[in-house]
């Protein structure tokens, strides 16, 4: 054997050591019995403490416990920041991310999307007494959202200027204080701010011309087939059983403040027609 033979036998067994195969997490889940699944830390009905328990509760997680009953384990729900979303379930520190993750192309780029489970919309809301009536009527004005979200990079896509928060409570404080002159969020939270506005502080409107469309799913590790098809699978069954429905109803349905009815159903997101954000 020559020293050239002995000299690469040493870097490949070197480098074999220091990068370990990877996992597949659908094992270490099953091994674990326990799906740990990033939420939203406060943002209603998504995902917030309950104020009696304190406990986390939300839409986003009953689909936690439901996606891991599914599995045959135990949901660990970890809430995270908004910007956190993608970070956390890129770097392996939680299995799934369920947090009203919607699709756009620099996410799918890190992490692995499941068959979106309903479709949103991002829309705007600004006073009453505003003259503005479509979304191009706010190009380069300032408008509140929550900081790395799809409400943010809509309002840039807008050619406005974003003002971004932590959650949208403080984002919307920010138009009743009028230092933006709108507010951008998903339908249901639009919807409930505009609701509550019509009794509390400066009454609110929603410009019917949204501002993106956008497909929500689970976010998990690329590279992770068996888990990607193990999330699909549960998401399709618990949309077939109407299970699906009942956490969307508890949440968001006709006899909450959110008054929304849930018609879509658990697709791959090949068979939507829609303009993926960058």
């Amino acid at each position: 054997m020559t020293l050239k033979c002995i000299t690469l036998g040493f870097v490949l067994a070197a480098t074999a050591a220091i990068t370990p195969a990877k996992a597949d997490r659908l094992d270490d889940i099953m091994s674990a019995k326990t799906l740990r699944c990033a939420t939203f830390a406060d943002v209603p009905p998504f995902a917030s403490p309950d104020p009696k328990t304190r406990e986390m509760a939300g839409f986003d997680v009953d689909l936690c416990n439901a996606i891991a009953k599914q599995l045959g384990v135990a949901a660990e729900v970890k809430p995270v920041s908004v910007e956190a979303r993608v970070p956390e379930v890129k770097l392996g520190r939680v299995d799934i991310t369920v947090a009203n993750l919607a699709y756009t192309q620099s996410r799918a780029e890190q992490i692995q999307f499941s068959d979106p489970y309903y479709l949103a919309k991002e829309m705007l809301i600004v006073p009453a007494d505003d003259p503005g009536q479509a979304k191009a009527d706010f190009a380069g004005q300032r408008i509140a959202s929550t900081k790395g979200s799809t409400s943010e990079m809509s309002i840039k896509l807008n050619k406005s200027e974003p003002l971004t928060f932590q959650d949208t409570a403080s984002a919307y404080l920010a138009v009743q204080q009028g230092k933006a002159r709108g507010m951008v969020a998903n339908t249901m939270t639009t919807t409930k701010f505009v609701n509550e506005s019509q009794t509390k502080g400066k009454k609110m409107r929603m410009i019917q011309d949204p501002m993106l469309f956008q497909p929500i799913g689970v976010g998990m590790a690329k590279d992770q087939p068996a888990l990607t098809a193990k999330i699909n699978e549960a998401l399709h069954a618990l949309d077939e059983s109407g299970e699906l429905n009942k956490i969307w109803d508890k949440w968001l349905g006709p006899n909450t403040e959110y008054k929304m009815t849930r018609t879509d159903k658990v697709v791959p997101i090949t068979e939507l027609k829609f303009t993926p954000i960058p």
